[in-house]
C-alpha cells in the first residue's frame, strides 16, 4: 500500500514536468519573480531594488556576476549567522566542497526553500520519471542504496549545535521527508559515518541482505562499495546478491568512461542508467529521456539562469545570455541567481545546448577544468569521450584519471604535449595502442588540438602513464577527501595535481616534465 501511495505522489509531478517543457520562459520569468520579492527586505535585495521587480534585463544590470571568492564577503556574514543578508532569515545548513580548482574549502548556503523546491522536488520528478519509463522494475517497491558523505559543526560557528555544514550529499540526507527516509538504505547512522573505510565496511554488511533496486551516488565510490558487497557475498556479480536491481541514478562525474566497468559489475540486460546533475548550489537537470544523455534543464525549481558565452568567460564584466537567447552547440558558463540567495553566481560549470524545444544540455566541464596551454582548446567533454573511445578499442575500462601539460623545456626547442595519468580496472596490453587511440579521437572531436597536432608541430602525441591499482584514493586518502561527492579533478592547465599523483606512483621520482 505505502509503495502504491509513493507512486501516485511522485507520478504527480509529471505534469510539472511537462510544464517546463513547452513554457520555459513563463517558468523563469516567475521564478525571478519569486526570487525578488522574497528577497526583497534582504540586505542585499535593498540594495539593488528588488522590490521593483525588475525584469531580467534588468536585474542583470543592477547586479554584477559574481564568483565564490567576489561573494566570500556576505557569505562570510551568512556562516557567521547573520540574518537577512543574501537571503531571508538566518541559514543553519551549508553544503561544504572543496572545489575542484583549489584546496580550500567553498560554503554553500542551503535553505528550507532550496532544499524543498529544489533538491526534494527534483527528487520527486527523477522518482516520476524513472517509475514511467520502468514500470515493470517496481522501484518503489524496494530500496534505494545512496551513499554519501558526512557533516560536523559549522566551524564558523562551531558552538552552535544548530548550525551544521558538510557534504551536500549528508545535508540532504539528514533533512529528507519521511516518505523518501522510508524509500532509501543504509539508516543514517551509517550512511553518515566519518571515516569512509569504516563506512564502506559497514555499509556493506549492512545491505548484503536489504531490498536493494535503486543505486543512487556518485560512480567512483558506488564502484567501491559494489566490489566489497560483491566480495562479502561469495558472488561473481551484484545481480547475485540483488536480483531486482535495475536502476542507477548517477551524477558528479560524466558516466561514459565507466560504463563499461558497471556492465561488467551487474550483468543484466534489465539494469538501466540515468543521470542527474545535482550540485552544492542545487539540483539543474536530469535525464528526461531513458534514450539520451541530455539532462532537461530544471526551470521551476527555484533557480533562474543566465549563460556567460565561451569568449567572455573570463571578463571582469561578463555579458550573459537570458535562456530565449542561447544558440545550439555553443559553450556557455552557468550563472544561477537562487532560493538559498546565491545571485548571478558563477557556478563554475559549463554547458551545452542540445535542444531549445525543450531545453536540454550536456555538461562539457568547468570554467578552469580544462587542457589549453597551447591554444588546443580540449573540454571534459572531449576527454571523456576519448577516454572511451580509447577503452573500447583496448577492451579495458578506466577507474579515474587527470592530464595536464607537458610545457615546452626552455633548455631545448622540444615540443609540448599532454601527459594523462590513467588507472584502470585491468591495464590495456599496449598502452601505446590507448594513447593512440585518445589523441585520434581527440583529433576528431576538437579541431583546435586536431590543428595543433599537424604532423606533431605545436604538440606531441599524448604521454600515458599507467597508474597502479589505488593511487588515486591514496590521491584523495591524504587529502581527507574519500567518499561523498570529492572527485579527482580531470584536466588542469597546471600540473600541480598531475605531479601529487605522479608522487604516489614513485615517491623519489617526478613526472615527464617540468612546468
Amino acid at each position: 500500500m505505502i509503495s502504491e501511495l509513493l507512486t501516485w505522489a511522485v507520478q504527480r509531478r509529471l505534469a510539472k514536468i511537462d510544464f517546463i517543457r513547452q513554457h520555459p520562459h513563463e517558468a523563469q520569468r516567475a521564478v525571478l519573480q519569486s526570487l525578488l520579492t522574497t528577497a526583497r527586505s534582504t540586505e542585499w535585495g535593498q540594495r539593488f531594488g528588488f522590490s521593483d521587480n525588475p525584469g531580467g534585463a534588468e536585474f542583470a544590470r543592477r547586479v554584477p556576476v559574481s564568483t565564490y571568492e567576489q561573494l566570500y564577503p556576505h557569505l562570510e556574514r551568512v556562516l557567521q549567522g547573520e540574518a537577512d543578508v543574501l537571503w531571508p532569515g538566518r541559514v543553519t545548513w551549508f553544503a561544504k566542497s572543496s572545489g575542484t580548482t583549489n584546496a580550500r574549502s567553498k560554503y554553500i548556503p542551503v535553505t528550507r526553500e532550496s532544499l524543498e523546491d529544489g533538491h526534494y522536488r527534483a527528487g520527486r520528478d527523477m522518482t516520476a520519471l524513472a517509475t514511467l519509463f520502468y514500470p515493470e522494475a517496481e522501484l518503489l517497491g524496494g530500496k534505494t542504496l545512496s551513499l554519501g558523505g558526512t557533516h560536523g559543526p559549522n566551524p564558523f560557528r562551531p558552538d552552535d549545535t544548530s548550525s551544521r555544514a558538510g557534504d551536500v550529499s549528508a545535508v540532504l540526507m539528514q533533512n529528507l521527508p519521511t516518505w523518501a527516509e522510508y524509500l532509501r538504505t543504509p539508516p543514517l547512522e551509517l550512511a553518515l559515518l566519518d571515516e569512509w573505510e569504516e563506512k564502506i565496511e559497514r555499509i556493506a554488511r549492512h545491505v548484503l541482505h536489504a531490498h536493494v533496486t535503486t543505486l543512487a551516488g556518485v560512480p567512483t565510490w558506488m564502484i567501491v562499495l559494489l566490489r566489497r558487497v560483491t566480495e562479502l557475498a561469495g558472488a561473481t556479480n551484484i545481480t547475485e546478491v540483488w536480483p531486482d536491481l535495475r536502476l542507477f541514478l548517477h551524477g558528479a562525474v560524466a558516466f561514459g568512461p565507466y560504463r563499461d566497468l558497471f556492465r561488467q559489475l551487474i550483468p543484466d540486460a534489465r539494469m538501466h542508467y540515468l543521470e542527474v546533475y545535482n550540485a552544492s548550489e542545487g539540483y539543474l537537470a536530469l535525464q528526461d529521456q531513458p534514450d539520451s544523455e541530455d539532462l532537461l534543464l530544471l526551470l521551476d525549481h527555484g533557480i533562474y539562469y543566465e549563460f556567460i558565452p565561451a569568449e567572455a568567460f573570463d571578463d571582469e564584466h561578463p555579458r550573459t545570455l537570458r535562456l530565449d537567447e542561447v544558440e545550439l552547440g555553443k559553450n556557455y558558463a552557468l550563472v544561477i541567481s537562487t532560493n538559498a540567495g546565491l545571485w548571478r553566481y558563477k557556478i563554475g560549470d559549463t554547458v551545452r545546448f542540445t535542444s531549445l524545444g525543450p531545453y536540454r544540455i550536456r555538461i562539457t566541464g568547468r570554467t578552469k577544468h580544462f587542457l589549453n596551454a597551447f591554444g588546443e582548446e580540449v573540454v571534459i567533454e572531449n576527454a571523456d569521450a576519448a577516454i572511451a573511445a580509447a577503452c573500447q578499442a583496448t577492451g579495458t575500462t578506466v577507474l579515474d584519471f587527470t592530464a595536464a601539460p607537458i610545457y615546452f623545456n626552455a633548455a631545448d626547442t622540444s615540443r609540448g604535449g599532454h601527459e594523462w595519468v590513467i588507472e584502470f580496472t585491468r591495464p590495456p596490453q599496449d598502452a601505446s595502442h590507448f594513447g593512440a587511440v585518445l589523441d585520434q579521437t581527440l583529433r576528431q572531436l576538437n579541431s583546435d588540438y586536431d590543428a595543433k597536432r599537424h604532423r606533431d608541430l605545436a604538440l606531441a602525441p599524448p604521454v600515458v602513464t599507467v597508474a597502479p591499482p589505488g593511487t588515486f584514493e591514496r590521491w584523495l586518502a591524504r587529502r581527507g577527501k574519500l567518499g561523498g561527492q570529492h572527485k579527482v579533478p580531470r584536466l588542469s592547465n597546471s600540473r600541480e595535481v598531475l605531479e601529487e599523483v605522479l608522487r604516489e606512483i614513485n615517491p623519489r621520482g617526478g613526472g615527464n616534465a617540468e612546468e
